[in-house]
């Protein structure tokens, strides 16, 4: 089995590796985290290496390698050490993208995207009752004369406060259902009377800033629902959502190698009793153990990415593995590199403890550990009754 990248992946890591490089400085990610965003220029620096790389990572809109992918946010969130906007963009336009396929709405925020490297929708999906449990959503749709209403309310919505639209999702109680409610996507104005949006105070991703949006009697036109080429309803949703948890994990095993990093580079300079904390035992056997955590998070992202680009048979346990694991080791790397650090590590002058809640937030972001094992546990089963 070779375990190698091909030469163009290779060449992706290493160009996404420079672009990195170039504007996410530490200082720089101290910053934006205080800003709770990122400046025009290192987006559309972002969405130029995108499009360049188009061949392996498509378009922006969907397709491409779901490992070219994971690839190139590993090695952004590597140098960053922080959470970013990067990938939930990219995936916000495949989930648009299924919805509103060739539409001239599709067209037009594609086309904005590409130009500026900022997403002009924010897409709301989650709700406070409907987490987990996608398909317990309240958020409704109805006809009310030539127009429609839209009611509910939306929680985890990024960039929520700030992007010109919001994409929803909601049901619609009155059309007839074959076995799943019936679920559509709106695009609607931020500025829509009875829409409100509020900042929601997180303890970590701090570039990413969150908004509760509530919909009160939201007037729709009939031109603001989002129409693809055929059937899509929530398995389709699902579906891209098992994509979202794959970036997910990449964005972690980013952030565990940059703590790794850093763990590597103040136990080979910190000197205590006369020698540097590296030739200890227990720094020795915590380095270690964080090493073999980051390589089999490595191979198990990688793993579940090339099943989906092969559409293997196992890739919805592979995925659902990989998002129980990967976010939680990622996490543990993180605070064994916190502890390595001692006393510094727990200050702002370090970026592990940064690391550390970002991370920490991936383990309940696109599917919570418990539900990964809600969801591989019958998968699991399945797969030793087939063999």
């Amino acid at each position: 089995m070779d375990f190698n990248l091909s030469t163009e992946e290779l060449a992706l890591k290493d160009d996404f590796r420079a672009y990195a490089e170039r504007y996410f400085s530490r200082a720089n990610v101290r910053q934006w985290q205080r800003d709770g965003g990122l400046p025009d220029d290192v987006c559309k620096a972002f969405i130029n290496e995108y499009l360049g790389h188009a061949s392996l990572l498509g378009d922006a809109s969907g397709g491409g390698s779901l490992l070219a992918q994971v690839i190139a946010t590993e090695e952004v969130s590597r140098v960053a050490g922080a959470s970013l906007p990067f990938s939930s963009d990219i995936m916000n336009l495949r989930i648009m993208n299924k919805f509103a396929g060739s539409s001239k709405s599709m067209h037009d925020m594609l086309e904005t995207y590409r130009e500026t490297g900022r997403l002009a929708f924010a897409l709301a999906v989650s709700e406070p009752s409907a987490g987990s449990d996608t398909m317990a959503m309240r958020t409704t749709v109805s006809a009310q004369g030539e127009s429609y209403v839209l009611k509910g309310s939306k929680t985890f919505v990024a960039n929520g406060e700030f992007a010109p639209f919001v994409m929803v999702a909601a049901v619609e109680p009155d059309v007839a259902s074959d076995g799943y409610p019936t679920l559509s996507f709106w695009m609607v104005p931020r500025n829509s009377e009875g829409l409100n949006a509020y900042p929601i105070g997180k303890i970590g991703q701090k570039i990413v800033p969150f908004a509760d949006i509530v919909f009160d009697d939201v007037r729709l036109e009939p031109s603001f629902r989002l129409q693809g080429e055929g059937k899509a309803g929530f398995p389709q949703l699902f579906h891209l959502l098992e994509i979202g948890r794959v970036m997910v994990c990449a964005q972690s095993l980013g952030m565990a190698q940059a703590a790794m990093e850093d763990a590597v580079s103040y136990a080979r300079n910190r000197m205590a009793f006369g020698k540097n904390i590296a030739s200890f035992q227990q720094i020795e056997q915590m380095l270690v153990d964080m090493e073999v955590k980051i390589v089999n998070m490595r191979s198990l992202v990688y793993r579940a990415a090339w099943a989906f680009d092969h559409d293997s048979s196992d890739k919805r346990l592979l995925v659902a593995m990989a998002k129980r694991y990967v976010p939680r080791a990622a996490t543990e790397v993180a605070s064994d590199a916190l502890q390595v650090l001692g006393g510094r590590g727990y200050t702002e002058n370090e970026r592990v403890g940064s690391i550390w809640q970002d991370c920490r937030g991936n383990q309940i972001a696109e599917g919570t550990d418990q539900i990964m094992i809600h969801i591989a546990g019958p998968l699991l089963m399945e797969s030793y009754d087939a063999s």
